[in-house]
């Protein structure tokens, strides 16, 4: 039997190994090209390591390129504010001597520029801080108290008073919202949130009639009474956070006899100071760089424009139309506040950002 069996497969053809595919030169090359890259083929097998090395290489390629796109305008303001422009008096040449590298230079003695000889590492800044908007021929009429020093003045006006004021009273506004039980509430709080919806620029012409009424228009007031009254963002978030405190503290210290209005100070202001400190800095920025306020609300002849519209008549001045790099210093000098802000409490307010995302 055994040896019928083993006749029996001998007699049986053996079969055939597959034969392996045939690839040209060519598609080998690149077969081994794309795997040095971490992608395989049907001629190559890339390592995962490799593939997960180049893909890091291509992330951090990604990210450098935009940190490059959002850095390089500060450096070349900060820069720019630097460089020396003054003899350059055709066309767009001041603009065209800053780009895209700017030359910072320490002296530059040119025989067109009256006061070549002053000429410093730090003279642009000086000719903002020391000439400001009076100096020189001007395209428009300014009142003779204006200059460079009164709009920086005007500036932390309308940007203290209305953010110190509006936070207090959007504070209180989201703890009567969040914590106080009374008819409509959520419903009155929905209609105020909806008007979030609507664009600032269609209401302006509204907002310009109704100012110029009352006389708010071309004067302080304009810049500073509205923002006394709060904002509904500044008061959603500050409602988000309190939702995350626990009502026991209330209602203890109504049991021992406290009003809202002492709950309110001695209570939710310091335990909500992460959150009302979070929004203060961020309605400080808004304040600080509101140029379209101040454009369209005050002349600019007036001496209550603020900085960002300083900065804008500045660079219509017949004397600065070729000279650009004094109002580059002026605009470095109006973005550093900000920037200084930002740069030191900006874990406070992603922090903040963070914890107003608790739900009711």
């Amino acid at each position: 039997m055994e040896n019928n069996e083993n006749m029996v497969l001998e007699n049986q053809p053996a079969t055939a190994a597959p034969e392996e595919k045939q690839y040209s030169s060519l598609r080998y090359a690149w077969g081994a090209f794309i795997a040095f890259f971490g992608f395989s083929s049907k001629t190559h097998r890339a390592s995962k390591k490799r593939a997960k090395l180049v893909m890091d290489i291509a992330t951090y390629i990604v990210l450098l390129f935009g940190a490059f796109i959002m850095v390089y305008p500060f450096w070349w303001m900060i820069a720019g504010s630097f460089a020396y422009t003054g003899d350059l008096l055709v066309g767009n040449a001041p603009l065209q001597a800053l780009v895209w590298w700017p030359s910072i230079s320490t002296i530059n003695a040119s025989d067109t520029f009256e006061a070549a000889e002053n000429v410093n590492f730090f003279w642009n800044y000086a000719a903002v801080f020391t000439q400001g908007l009076t100096n020189s021929e001007i395209s428009r009429s300014f009142n003779d108290n204006m200059n460079y020093w009164r709009a920086v003045l005007n500036n932390l006006i309308y940007s203290i008073v209305p953010v110190v004021v509006g936070v207090i009273t959007s504070a209180s506004a989201a703890f009567s919202f969040a914590k106080i039980e009374w008819i409509g509430r959520n419903k009155v709080f929905f209609f105020l949130l909806a008007a979030i919806m609507v664009p600032g620029p269609a209401i302006m012409t509204t907002q310009y009639a109704m100012y110029s009424a009352i006389g708010f228009i071309d004067n302080w007031a304009v810049m500073v009474v509205p923002g006394l009254f709060g904002s509904i963002m500044t008061a959603f978030f500050i409602r988000q956070f309190l939702f995350g405190m626990p009502t026991s503290i209330i209602e203890a210290a109504k049991i021992d006899g406290a009003g809202y209005f002492r709950i309110f100070c001695q209570f939710i202001l310091p335990l909500a100071m992460p959150a009302i400190m979070a929004q203060g800095l961020l309605s400080f920025m808004g304040c600080w760089n509101n140029y379209v306020g101040s454009y369209i609300f005050i002349d600019a002849r007036s001496i209550w424009i603020n900085l960002p519209h300083a900065m804008y008549i500045m660079d219509g001045r017949a004397d600065y139309k070729t000279d650009k790099a004094p109002v580059i210093a002026a605009s470095v000098v109006c973005v550093l506040p900000v920037l200084i802000l930002f740069g030191c409490f900006q874990k406070l307010i992603i922090g903040s950002l963070m914890l107003t995302g608790s739900k009711e």
